[in-house]
């Protein structure tokens, strides 16, 4: 093994970190940026960085730990919202790019191994951008949304499981129909045993250390790897690789079996640690073992391999998605989602050139075709939503529902009861006597710091489609605002904007795809007062051309009318928030407070 280099490996974590970057800069994942700077540096274009027996063990612990992370990721509650065209999508995707990858490299003169090693790659699904895109373009909320990520897990899950069996077949080789069925049985046997201690040994775990109120976050972080590794070991007692049995891992470490907040801090630091520093060096290393060659002499392959996994995973997801009933549009649609590659598939071709399954022309392929493919998502994903958009085809999924209220205030209490009436509607503040006059008018209430995690989880934010903020402070309520879009993704925010003199201004709502409540700067106290003091009149008034909501308050304050904005009323009943970016359309009427 290769002595230990500080200057090595403080030279790539620095590449990684220039390289990650600058891809999350043009916004794509920092794995791209990750691998594009290893090719660059590395043996095939400037040669100032190298393999190492260090950087390789570095590796080799940074993909266990990065696999953990993947797992920890994986939530069955999102298949199911994608239910039936979520499978057609995911087995679509997967099947027909696996078909024409196994094909392609027989074609080209393979082994049976390696196509089979090349078909899983093209076959997988990376969804490494599918949150920052789905808010970018403003799909959270749609079908589409729901089945890209359904289908990202299950080809992921897809991939992993043949992997498993190609491992086990590769460890023992040519074997008889008997050894056939023993390595079949270790490898059940040992999905048998995880599933066991990840279902019936780690709750009770954790009920014990929660019973006896230990909390240390250094003996909670040093049990996952102990869980880790140990799965790990587990999975090559079973002829499988060690990444199976971190997944698996992953899998199991869910919020409840430890503490929460001790769980919290140390799934943050668990992702610093393999996010932030051990994957980065395998991503930056493995642009080491590509070689340029193949521009030169695997030409062609190369070409086949990108139309065989763009078109596979395009047509393939579009072709399966029919039976769905939602049209071959959205198909389409579906299918340039779903089309990025990245970590699962990097790792499984990685392991393949170690085990000296596929070449280092073939390896180099499989990373230049995750990253151009990877680049072809929020292009095609952009003009394919807008297609269905233009034709009025981009499905809204109403999965989210209700709304969250930041201020028990008077004004908080008096929207909060009417909205109450159509959805649920959770009051968050930090007063619990304001709270408690909102409990005995029968609202849903949470007591806590909204610039806190655990106040926003508590009240069911991932299920919520709006919230709200009406404090006195317009940077608390921006910040909220931004808590609630970047952590939670609640499609919908809208805050109260104070004339006041502060940091807050309308490009920093833009950014974060908030709306400011009545459409104007609002000061907060005179109509809390009000209210409190029951000196006012809610009163309606009938639309008869269409105008949006900015210039409807402009009109009325022109009037000297003092007015407060509260609601416009559809033609069959529906109320929604008067906001800045509505509009008023004619027979629609608006509720507003003098």
């Amino acid at each position: 093994m290769d002595e230990f280099s500080l200057l090595t490996l403080l030279a790539v974590l620095t590449s990684a970190w220039i390289g990650g970057l600058l891809a999350k800069r043009l916004g794509y994942p920092a794995i791209l940026g990750e691998l594009i700077i290893g090719i660059i540096l590395g043996p095939a274009l400037l040669g100032w960085l190298a393999p190492s027996g260090m950087i390789d063990v570095l590796s080799e612990v940074g993909i266990i730990l990065l696999m953990v992370y993947i797992g920890m990721e994986i939530n069955f509650k999102d298949l199911g919202k994608a239910s039936w065209p979520g499978l057609l999508a995911a087995i679509g995707g997967f099947i027909v790019p696996f078909i024409l990858g196994y094909y392609t490299i027989l074609h080209f003169g393979g082994t049976q191994m390696s196509a089979v090693f090349v078909a899983i790659a093209v076959a997988v699904t990376s969804l490494a951008t599918k949150s920052r895109i789905l808010v970018d373009l403003k799909l959270l909320n749609t079908r589409i949304a729901y089945v890209l990520m359904a289908g990202a897990l299950i080809s992921d899950t897809l991939a992993l499981i043949i992997f498993a069996g190609i491992i086990s077949y590769v460890d023992v080789g040519d074997i008889d129909t008997l050894g056939l069925l023993w390595v079949a049985g270790k490898a059940i046997l040992f999905f048998i045993v995880t599933t066991l201690i990840g279902i019936y040994l780690l709750p009770l775990l954790g009920k014990y250390l929660r019973k006896a109120n230990i909390k240390n976050r250094t003996l909670h972080f040093t049990l996952i790897l102990i869980l880790t590794f140990g799965f790990s070991e587990l999975a090559e007692m079973a002829g499988l690789h060690s990444i199976l049995g971190a997944f698996m891992a992953g899998l199991f470490i869910r919020d409840g079996i430890f503490d929460r907040q001790v769980s919290k801090e140390v799934n943050n630091i668990f992702h610093d640690v393999s996010i932030g520093f051990l994957a980065p060096i395998f991503f930056v290393s493995s642009g080491f073992h590509v070689t340029l060659d193949v521009f030169k002499t695997d030409l062609s392959l190369f070409i086949s391999v990108i139309i065989v996994a763009i078109v596979g995973k395009i047509v393939g997801t579009a072709l399966f998605y029919l039976p769905s009933g939602h049209g071959w549009r959205e198909g389409i649609t579906v299918g340039t989602g779903m089309n990025g590659r990245g970590a699962v598939e990097i790792i499984i071709a990685g392991i393949g050139l170690k085990m000296g399954i596929i070449s280092n022309e073939i390896f180099s392929i499989l990373v230049f075709m995750a990253i151009f493919t990877t680049l072809t998502v929020p292009v095609l994903l952009t003009w394919t939503t807008n297609w269905l958009r233009k034709r009025g085809e981009l499905v809204e999924q109403d999965t989210r529902k209700g709304y969250l209220i930041l201020g028990a205030n008077p004004l908080g209490l008096y929207i909060a009861e009417i909205l109450n009436q159509e959805n649920e509607v959770t009051i968050i503040d930090a007063n619990k006597e304001m709270l408690a006059q909102a409990q005995q008018k029968g609202l849903k209430t949470i007591h806590g710091n909204i610039l806190e995690e655990e106040t926003l989880e508590d009240a069911n934010a991932t299920e919520k489609q709006t919230f709200i903020a009406l404090t006195g402070n317009s940077e608390i309520n921006l910040l909220a605002a931004q808590l609630a879009n970047d952590t939670f993704y609640i499609p919908q925010k809208i805050i109260l904007f104070s004339p006041k003199k502060n940091s807050v201004n309308a490009k920093m709502l833009d950014k974060v795809d908030t709306f400011t409540m009545f459409a104007n700067k609002t000061k907060l106290q005179p109509w809390v007062n009000k209210i409190d003091n029951k000196n006012f009149k809610e009163e309606t008034l009938d639309a008869t051309q269409k105008i949006t909501a900015e210039n409807w308050v402009e009109s009325h304050q022109k009037s000297n009318k003092n007015v407060l904005p509260l609601f416009i009323v559809n033609k069959e009943g529906k109320k929604r928030l008067f906001h800045n970016k509505e509009s008023i359309m004619p027979k629609e009427k608006v509720i507003y407070l003098t």
